[in-house]
């Protein structure tokens, strides 16, 4: 299973900007997937949280800090999940991760999930 995140980008206080998992190898259908994100110098995902997730029955979760300002969808037609995010702060500044566990049950925990995507940087800054 590949994942691809797009749309990261940079993006004053308040603004917004949705980004996508897009996967190739499997359906996504029956997969978990995880939106995690970590600090930008880390690396190999060091300290990297979930922040949101959507399950495979349908269920979703967002961390507090995100909840109401981020919305998680998937398009199964397309094998893309996406991560809606609104009104943006400094403090989310972040590299972004897609991943995904083929388990219709999901996880918070990085190591819970089998496949990852490459990242995308988001910096929201004036």
């Amino acid at each position: 299973v590949q994942l691809v995140e797009s749309g990261g980008g940079s993006v004053q206080p308040g603004g917004s900007l949705r980004l996508s998992c897009a996967a190739s190898g499997a359906n996504l259908g029956g997969y978990s997937i995880g939106w995690f994100r970590g600090p930008p110098e880390k690396e190999d995902r060091e300290g990297v949280d979930c922040i949101s997730s959507t399950y495979g029955d349908g269920s979703t979760y967002y961390d507090p800090s995100v909840k109401g300002l981020f919305s998680i969808s998937r398009d199964n037609t397309k094998n893309t999940v996406f991560l809606q995010m609104n009104s943006l702060k400094p403090e989310d500044t972040a590299v972004y991760y897609c991943a995904a566990r083929p388990y219709y049950s999901g996880s918070r925990l990085e190591s819970d999930y089998n496949y990852w995507g490459q990242g995308t940087q988001v910096t929201v800054s004036s």
